[in-house]
């Protein structure tokens, strides 16, 4: 079995813990692999005397993108770190470890990541599989291109943001008119988004057993109420009045798109597949307060 271990960007917490939760797997005869990023700041710590003593920390290293190739990916940080790993994970069971603060994506404290880890490791082994809940993905396509699925949002927004800027935009849902005018953009979110960018735009909390996808409008002349909608629905926001316009996906990957052109959104095929214990969402609302 092999687990992939990614850890928060700029972290000696998290790496620390990406360094204890990789020895003992291998005590336990699992195989370690760690992003990139994280093994490189991992050596660059063991080069300058910091960390554990002992026999040096090698694990394989591999990017963001092959994390697919393992049984178990463990995300070790914040929400940003899970949607990060979770770039590359495909259909491997991904579980997040917060660092203190509970975020709406990591179920595990830090003290309890070692048990909790190992007891899915068991569970693989006796059973052949790991039990999982998945999280839908909504993913952004143009005529030629398609964005890599985003798993809290996507976003359809101008140049930049404020009076005299934006893009003027044409919502429909199947088919059908929900809005139209000029916007900063237009946000598609998911249930597990929603708690996200969504929420900063005025969007309704939606609780992640809803099967939905909710459409926000951004600072819009005219504005609609944030609309909900099945998840099996199509969104097309057609875009004009710009010179060019930006389609971002999780905040990290974006596409740049001349206009006028239309940008559909759609439920991803492939949902994320988290492991481990489920978080209480309305104890998690506790830090929005």
């Amino acid at each position: 079995m092999k687990v992939g271990l990614v850890g928060q960007k700029d972290n000696p917490r998290a790496r620390s813990l990406v360094e204890t939760i990789g020895r003992h797997l291998r005590k336990i005869d699992v195989e370690v692999a760690v992003d990139e990023v994280t093994a490189g700041a991992l050596d660059a710590d063991q080069h300058r005397g910091y960390g554990p003593t002992g026999d040096r920390f090698g694990p394989e290293t591999v990017s963001v993108e092959d994390l697919h190739g393992c049984d178990l990916v463990v995300s070790i940080g914040g929400d940003g770190t899970f949607l990060f790993a979770a770039r590359g994970v495909g259909d491997t069971p991904i579980v997040g470890v917060n660092l203190g603060e509970v975020g709406f994506l990591n179920a595990i404290a830090p003290d309890d990541a070692i048990d909790a880890i190992e007891s899915i490791v068991e569970e693989r082994r006796e059973a052949g599989e790991i039990a999982t809940r998945e999280m839908p993905r909504v993913r952004a396509s143009g005529a030629d291109w398609a964005l890599q699925p985003a798993l809290n949002e996507v976003v359809i927004q101008g140049p930049q943001r404020g009076h005299g800027n934006g893009i003027g935009v044409t919502v429909r849902v199947d088919g059908s008119l929900y809005t139209s005018g000029h916007a900063d953009g237009v946000l598609v979110a998911t249930p597990t988004g929603s708690t996200a960018y969504n929420l900063s735009e005025a969007g309704p909390l939606v609780h992640p057993s809803v099967s939905a996808l909710v459409v926000t409008e951004m600072a819009a002349e005219l504005e609609m109420p944030p609309l909900v909608v099945d998840n099996d629905s199509e969104v097309t926001v057609r875009v004009e009045d710009a010179e060019h316009a930006t389609v971002v996906s999780d905040g990290r990957v974006a596409e740049e798109i001349e206009v006028p052109t239309q940008v559909t959104l759609q439920r991803a095929a492939d949902p994320v597949r988290v492991a481990g214990p489920s978080l209480d969402f309305f104890t998690a609302l506790g830090k929005l307060e």
